[in-house]
């Protein structure tokens, strides 16, 4: 390169190029590793960035779903321990109409099964009425509650549980809220009717159950799939640390090399001094 002009000086403009080109690649790898992401926004990567931003909402509104399926479960165990609660008492019931079917009871004997009946029939409404979790009541048809339907995905689908009417009188517990046992021959009707009552509990129940296993089991997987797209978006955006690691030192080591390389460029010109001597 011939020494012809202290104006321009062409070896320093290229030392100071690299230079720079190395200082941009050394803050992109301090990015990196500061943030650990190698795609942190739109500049670094538009196409991956916005792939990303889209999986991260995909797993934000999981969250709601998971939040949905969790109340479900909550509100359908109450009511399973609800109902449970109730086939208790109709068994207590059953014995005491059995009790009271014998024609040989004194009225005295009578008089106190039928109100020992009457107090654990009530139970039965008092259960019922209470079986609530944040306000939804899967058992007491009273409510008007239509099952409880919770998300399924970020659509907005959802998973249904249906509601089973366990109040006095009603489709499963077909005993009626005025029923007593006050003579051996109502205690014989209530006992057949006790009877049927305890069946159609146990199924509704075995419904719950059912439903409630659904509910678990797409919260696993909605955990599942929270998880797989988590790492997902890992893959796209997250640093190789220590590949940036090792890249940051060379980089380091460049950006010494380049600093001397423009320091011997600068210091060239001076040659041309000892021509005017």
């Amino acid at each position: 390169m011939p020494l012809n002009s202290v104006n321009t000086n062409t070896g320093a403009m290229i030392a100071l190029q690299n230079l720079q080109s190395t200082n941009n690649e050394l803050s992109v790898v301090q990015s990196r590793i500061n943030t650990g992401k190698k795609v942190s926004n739109a500049k670094d990567n538009g196409a991956i960035w916005a792939i990303a931003q889209g999986q991260r909402s995909e797993i934000g509104a999981l969250n709601a779903v998971k939040d949905s399926l969790q109340r479900g479960q909550s509100a359908v165990d109450v009511a399973i321990a609800a109902g449970e609660s109730v086939s208790e008492l109709l068994v207590q019931l059953k014995e005491k109409a059995l009790a009271a079917s014998d024609t040989s009871l004194t009225t005295s004997a009578r008089k106190a099964l039928n109100e020992d009946f009457k107090s654990i029939r009530d139970q039965i409404t008092t259960v019922v009425t209470n079986a609530k979790f944040n306000g939804v009541n899967l058992l007491d048809n009273s409510t008007g509650t239509n099952g409880f339907k919770a998300l399924s995905n970020a659509t907005g689908s959802t998973i249904k549980v249906s509601g089973e009417n366990l109040s006095l009188g009603g489709a499963n517990v077909t005993l009626a809220a005025t029923a007593t046992i006050g003579t051996s021959t109502l205690a014989t009707t209530a006992l057949g009717v006790i009877n049927t009552s305890i069946d159609n509990v146990s199924s509704a129940l075995a419904r719950l159950g059912t439903g409630s296993n659904s509910l678990s089991t797409h919260l696993k997987f909605v955990s599942k799939l929270q998880d797989s797209l988590e790492t997902g978006v890992g893959n796209l955006v997250d640093a190789d640390l220590a590949k940036e690691s090792a890249r940051l030192q060379a980089l380091q080591t460049k950006q010494q090399l380049g600093v001397q390389a423009l320091s011997i460029a600068n210091s060239s010109t001076s040659i041309l001094l000892g021509l005017f001597r």
